[in-house]
């Protein structure tokens, strides 16, 4: 099992070339630039996610915005919809 112990070998690199070639031919530098900028959009993922982690404060706001913003732009009864109702809850009495 030489994945378990660290790197790759020469073995494994030739190994590993020649399946690449064999499975995506002439699309293989199309294939191996897509996986780098797949893995790059990923690592920067991750670092928004730490950052995040790390200063919860400093990114709370952009968010807050975004929502409210949403809320905003939602249809409501006053506006042209006057069919617009929602059910209501009503408190069961104790009698």
């Amino acid at each position: 099992m030489p994945f378990l112990g660290g790197g790759m070998g020469s073995y494994e690199m030739i190994v590993f070339a020649v399946i690449a070639l064999l499975l995506f031919g002439k699309r293989l530098p199309e294939v191996a630039r897509s996986v780098g900028s797949s893995l790059m959009e990923f690592k920067k993922g991750m670092q928004d996610v730490q950052s995040e982690i790390q200063n919860p404060s400093t990114n709370t706001s952009s968010y807050e915005n975004s929502t409210t913003d949403s809320a905003a732009s939602r249809p409501t009864a006053t506006d042209d919809n006057e069919d617009f109702t929602a059910p209501r809850f009503e408190i069961p009495s104790d009698s």
